[in-house]
């Protein structure tokens, strides 16, 4: 078990966690007279890679879209930085330095991947349309500043020789890349990566895992990682929840998850009495 204290812990490899940046507290979500998000609690810490993961219909992507703001709970509160979120749309969200990818590729098809990754600077620009548009005096001058951003970006995902081609020409697994990069551009505090590496070969996963730790590590992002993949979960996390039919039924290190009989059950498809 690891030592927690409010300001955080030492992860096995050394790695220094901070204190809480976001707290789920009594979250409810519900559709009609479905509860997809049942009466669930869990924290996410400063620089960790913290997973959710459960079987298929467990309520993680829903789970995701409250975090991401694309859902507003019935019940319950999110604690932001110490402070309980506001009901805010998603863009205003984004701005508060939380980005993310989707489960289904949500790309631009037509456009270039630099064009792509540049929507991932929107919300950091502050000339308005009409000079945007005319591509003039500061707007000018403030475009090449956040296109040198996206071309580290580009450098950082080695993805240079594909930096002009059109999204729609790329194979999956770039495709994937891409759409990391474009939610790196936004310069986030905390990454939603949603299924990352659903329908990559063994390859393309190893890449992404790479990537993945190597964002934590170079820019101290905080991650929060649905995936079904067990053993890159267990690989790359630090802490990880596990949902099942919108209840919490694990939460702690790979090892205590690994090890919970409730966790085994669910995944093996063991029922229980209520």
């Amino acid at each position: 078990m690891l030592d927690q204290s409010a300001e955080g812990y030492v992860t096995a490899d050394g790695r220094q966690i901070g204190p809480v940046v976001l707290e789920l507290k009594n979250i409810t979500l519900r559709f009609g007279g479905v509860e997809a998000i049942k009466n669930i609690s869990f924290d996410i810490r400063e620089g960790e890679i913290r997973a959710i993961i459960g079987p298929n219909g467990a309520g993680k992507s829903s789970m995701m879209n409250v975090i991401s703001g694309f859902y507003v709970p019935q019940e319950g509160e999110i604690i932001y930085k110490g402070y309980k979120r506001a009901k805010m749309p998603p863009y205003q969200v984004a701005r508060t330095g939380i980005a993310r990818t989707f489960q289904n590729i949500a790309l631009f098809e037509g456009m270039s991947v630099l064009d792509n990754i540049m929507t991932g600077r929107m919300n950091l620009m502050k000339s308005g349309f009409l000079k945007q548009a005319l591509w003039w005096g500061p707007a000018a001058r403030e475009e090449d500043e956040h296109r040198e951003k996206v071309e580290k970006v580009i450098d950082f995902l080695e993805i240079q020789h594909i930096r002009k081609t059109p999204v729609a020409r790329l194979p999956y697994g770039l495709k994937k890349r891409v759409e990391l990069a474009r939610a790196l551009a936004a310069e986030p505090q905390i990454l939603l990566l949603d299924e990352p590496m659903a329908g990559m070969n063994v390859e393309e996963k190893e890449d992404m895992s790479r990537f993945i730790l190597d964002v934590n590590d170079e820019f101290g992002t905080t991650i929060v990682l649905i995936e079904h993949d067990m053993g890159v979960v267990m690989d790359l996390s630090d802490r990880v929840v596990v949902m099942d039919y919108g209840k919490k039924i694990g939460d702690g290190t790979p090892d205590e998850v690994r090890n919970n009989q409730d966790v085994i059950d669910a995944y093996l498809g063991v029922s229980h009495d209520e």
